[in-house]
C-alpha cells in the first residue's frame, strides 16, 4: 500500500512537458555524470547502448556527460568525449538515434573545465589550462588571466559546439555553468577577480555567460531549447555562494534569460534545502518564481543516505511537485544503480529498485 500510494503520489512526473517546439515525454531528467568511456573523445556503441537503455526505461530526458568543447584546454582526460570532429560527431548520432528510437529526448551538456583541469593533462597538454584570472578553485595564482582574444576563442568554440549538436540530431543543448567549471569560474568573485568588463561585481561576473549564451543561440536559432546548469556549491567548496538574497540571484537570472536561456538547471545536494533564510524555498523554487523559466531540481533524489532512506527522498519530491517549486527532476546516481529506476517508480515497484553503489560508478551499464 505505501509503495502505491507514492506512485500515486509521483503520478505528475510522468506527464508530458512542452518547452519551445520541443515535447519531453515525461519530466524526469537524466542528471549529468562524467563517465569518461570514451576514447580518444570519440563515444561508441557502449555509451549509446547506456544513454538509450535510460530513455527506453522511462527516462524522458536524457542529458549527457559533458561533452567536449573544440577548445585546446577544455578537457582533463581524452576518455571524455568531445562534441567535435568527424569521429566523435558520427559516435554522438548513433546515441541520438538510439535514445529517439527509444521514445526519449536527449540534450548535451557542453563543457570547458577552466581551471580544474590541471596544466598538462588531456589530449592537449602543452596548452596552458585557462581561468578568468588564473585561480584554482582555492584562490591560488597558477596561470595568467585569460585575455580577451582567449576569452572570444572559447566563446566560438561553445557556439560551435552547439552548433555541431544541433547538426547531429539532439533535441537541444545544455551548458556546464555549475560547480567551478570554466562558466562558474567567471561567477564565482573567489576565481574572478578581473577588473575590465568580465569582472566587477556579481552582475558584472555574468557578462561571460551572457555572450556564451547569445553566441550560441546565433548558432541554433530562436526556437532550439538552451539550459544552463547552475550551482552554488564548487567541487572545492560545498559552502561556497554566488548570491545571498533573492534579489541578488533575480538579477542574476534577468541578464541570462535576457541573452536566451530557455532552462535553468538548479544543483543542489539536495532538493529539499531552503535556499535563503526566513524561507523553505529551494534554490530551484527561487529560479523557477524569479525567472518565469523552465526550471529543474536535482539533489539526491532516490539515494540513501544522512539517515534519510529513498522512501523519505520519495516523500521530499512528492511534496515539492505538489508545491510546483520546478518542472522537471533530475536523477543522477540513482540512474547509475539501477537504468530502469524511472519505470520501477512509475509502476510502483520501489523495492525492486536496484541501490547506488561504488562499483555502479565504476562501469558503463
Amino acid at each position: 500500500m505505501r509503495n502505491e500510494q507514492q506512485t500515486q503520489a509521483l503520478e505528475a512526473l510522468f506527464e508530458p512537458y512542452k518547452v519551445r517546439r520541443l515535447t519531453i515525454p515525461n519530466r524526469i531528467v537524466m542528471s549529468p555524470m562524467a563517465r569518461a568511456f570514451s576514447p580518444d573523445g570519440v563515444p561508441g556503441e557502449d555509451v549509446a547502448a547506456y544513454y538509450s537503455r535510460r530513455a527506453e526505461n522511462e527516462v524522458g530526458l536524457v542529458i549527457t556527460e559533458g561533452a567536449v568543447i573544440g577548445h585546446p584546454a577544455a578537457a582533463s582526460e581524452s576518455r571524455l568525449p568531445d562534441m567535435f570532429g568527424e569521429a566523435a560527431l558520427a559516435g554522438w548520432g548513433r546515441v541520438v538515434r538510439l535514445v529517439h528510437e527509444a521514445g526519449g529526448t536527449i540534450f548535451p551538456q557542453l563543457v570547458h573545465m577552466g581551471m580544474i583541469r590541471p596544466e598538462g593533462t588531456g589530449p592537449n597538454p602543452h596548452a596552458r589550462s585557462l581561468g578568468p584570472s588564473g585561480l584554482d578553485l582555492e584562490g591560488k595564482q597558477v596561470s595568467e588571466p585569460m585575455t580577451e582574444t582567449e576569452i572570444a576563442e572559447v566563446i566560438r568554440a561553445f557556439a560551435e559546439a552547439a552548433e555541431h549538436a544541433q547538426r547531429v540530431g539532439f533535441d537541444g543543448i545544455e551548458l556546464h555553468g555549475a560547480h567551478g567549471f570554466l562558466i562558474d569560474q567567471f561567477f564565482w568573485a573567489k576565481t574572478n577577480r578581473r577588473t575590465d568588463r568580465y569582472g566587477g561585481d556579481g552582475l558584472q561576473r555574468t557578462t561571460f555567460a551572457a555572450e556564451v549564451v547569445r553566441a550560441v543561440r546565433a548558432a541554433v536559432g530562436p526556437e532550439y531549447p538552451v539550459s544552463i546548469r547552475l550551482s552554488q556549491w564548487k567541487m572545492a567548496d560545498y559552502t561556497a555562494k554566488l548570491w545571498e538574497t533573492p534579489e541578488q540571484l533575480e538579477q542574476f537570472l534577468k541578464v541570462l534569460v535576457e541573452a536566451g536561456v530557455d532552462i535553468f538547471h538548479v544543483s543542489t545536494r539536495r532538493i529539499n534545502e531552503p535556499a535563503f533564510a526566513g524561507s523553505e524555498l529551494s534554490l530551484a523554487g527561487w529560479v523557477k518564481k524569479l525567472s518565469g523559466k523552465t526550471t529543474i531540481a536535482v539533489g539526491s533524489v532516490g539515494i540513501a543516505g544522512d539517515g534519510e532512506d529513498s522512501s523519505v527522498n520519495y516523500g521530499i519530491l512528492k511534496e515539492k511537485l505538489e508545491q510546483q517549486e520546478f518542472d522537471l527532476v533530475a536523477v543522477g546516481r540513482a540512474l547509475l544503480g539501477d537504468p530502469a529506476w524511472a519505470k520501477k517508480v512509475h509502476e510502483g515497484r520501489l523495492d525492486e529498485i536496484k541501490p547506488f553503489t561504488p562499483e555502479a560508478a565504476a562501469v558503463l551499464y
